[in-house]
């Protein structure tokens, strides 16, 4: 039996303001065993090099491990390919608290039968594998150099072993990177899995590292409150016969002019209220990105879910959807869970958007984004710089979430956020959260 953790003084704070925390996530490795193509590792400008965490730097990780809740032990790099993993994964089962879970996300392509039946047996609570559809070409397309076949067999090893020993607290999921590519494979995928054993299934957007995959985004920028308003007023705007997808911004040179249609010019009228409804709500509002949405197509992405989760709820797996359009409402899952992100060399970071540097796209900017660094294992204790004041600071603020909506700006990107080391947003604030993907609820992971 695990340890059960004291009582401590700042247990009734939010995750986030405690002394300790809550949840690590911790790249053993940066090595892997595939080139995908919509790997971090394969970004212009990615800095990641390989390596393999050191003994002594998870031995620093220890002195936490008492109070934690989650351990996720996996980062860039494919865990199986860690020689200490399976000492890890019983290191840190023998001082978490019982209720805690450890978990990690791999390719699958290294599990063997000894693998699934250590893993079973080693006190391991999730394992996730990257399935991204079930059809062959774009299984291969998508996970260079990995067969739908080996996900066959890895699937069928851990059954196996979970058959061998019926206690094991292993659940088994997978992740789908959802494409317009893959789009359509998402249901057959679901069955695919839970015949083989899935108990869980983390579909996420997809985040372009390269602008020839920015045609595979699944969704548009435009967050759930600014379709609302524009909605709202759109219909308004039919109600004179006209559609506002005829909107033509020049108009407004001449609006005053005589012999202005009055149609149009109501519709003018119209859309300033509009503009000034979201003024008033605090919604970014990109009117000529919300005249090139289709409706269409985001009524198809709606429709897809809803019939994902009803197919879920049949076959008893646990179906974890993103969001299919950016959230308004935004908060940072990593800081309220109370997490730090330990690289392989031991730097501690505050999240997966700030963990690595590489270059990605966001609507159709690119973004260089650069790590976080708020100190390094082998010069001071993670509590240590857990409780500094940067870190507490950095942790304070993004709880709060006072940002930009960066991605719904009609002047995005601007010079502030396009600066090569990011400074502070339009709203003075100096964390680079204003763009942040995860915080809209479009990117997912094993957390």
């Amino acid at each position: 039996m695990s340890p059960q953790p004291s009582s401590h003084p700042t247990d009734a704070l939010p995750a986030p303001l405690r002394d300790y925390p809550s949840k690590l996530f911790v790249e053993t490795t940066t090595f892997c065993n595939l080139r995908c193509p919509m790997c971090v590792k394969q970004a212009a400008d990615s800095k990641v090099i390989d390596g393999d965490m050191a003994n002594d730097i998870f031995s620093a990780l220890e002195p936490v491990f008492p109070r934690l809740e989650a351990l996720l032990l996996n980062g860039i790099g494919e865990p199986l390919m860690h020689p200490l993993l399976l000492d890890f994964i019983h290191r840190a089962r023998r001082a978490m608290p019982d209720q805690s879970w450890i978990g990690f996300q791999s390719n699958g392509l290294l599990l063997d039968e000894r693998w699934a039946r250590e893993l079973v047996a080693s006190g391991l609570d999730r394992l996730c594998l990257s399935v991204d559809g079930v059809r062959p070409d774009t299984f291969s397309k998508v996970r260079e150099g990995e067969d739908l076949s080996d996900m066959e067999r890895a699937f069928a090893f851990l059954a196996a072993a979970r058959k061998r020993q019926p206690d094991s607290r292993l659940k088994v999921g997978v992740e789908f990177v959802l494409m317009q590519e893959n789009k359509q494979q998402l249901l057959d995928t679901l069955r695919w899995v839970a015949t083989r054993g899935a108990d869980f299934v983390i579909v996420t957007q997809a985040l372009p590292y390269d602008g020839a995959y920015v045609d595979q985004v699944a969704y548009d920028n435009c967050t759930d409150a600014a379709v609302e308003i524009f909605n709202h007023w759109r219909d308004k705007i039919a109600d004179l016969g006209l559609d506002v997808r005829d909107y033509n911004s020049r108009w407004e040179m001449g609006r005053f002019l005589p012999g202005l249609d009055p149609k149009l010019a109501r519709m003018m009228d119209l859309i300033d209220q509009m503009r000034a409804e979201a003024r008033r709500k605090d919604v970014f509002l990109d009117v000529p990105r919300l005249l090139q949405r289709s409706a269409e197509h985001a009524g198809q992405m709606q429709a897809l879910f809803a019939q994902a989760e009803q197919l879920a709820k049949s076959l008893g797996i646990e179906l974890k959807l993103p969001a299919a359009v950016p959230r308004y409402e935004r908060k940072c899952n990593f800081v309220e869970d109370g997490a730090a992100f330990i690289s392989w060399d031991g730097a501690v970071h505050p999240c997966y958007f700030l963990w690595h540097q590489f270059r990605c796209f966001i609507n159709d900017w690119d973004r260089l984004v650069k790590p976080k660094v708020f100190g390094r294992l082998n010069e001071r204790p993670l509590l240590d710089i857990w409780n500094d004041e940067a870190f507490r600071s950095f942790r304070e603020n993004v709880h709060s979430f006072d940002y930009p909506y960066c991605c719904n700006c009609a002047v995005a990107p601007c010079d502030l956020l396009q600066e090569e080391d990011f400074e502070q947003d339009c709203y003075t604030q100096p964390e680079p959260c204003g763009a942040c993907q995860w915080a809209m609820g479009l990117l997912q992971c094993l957390q």
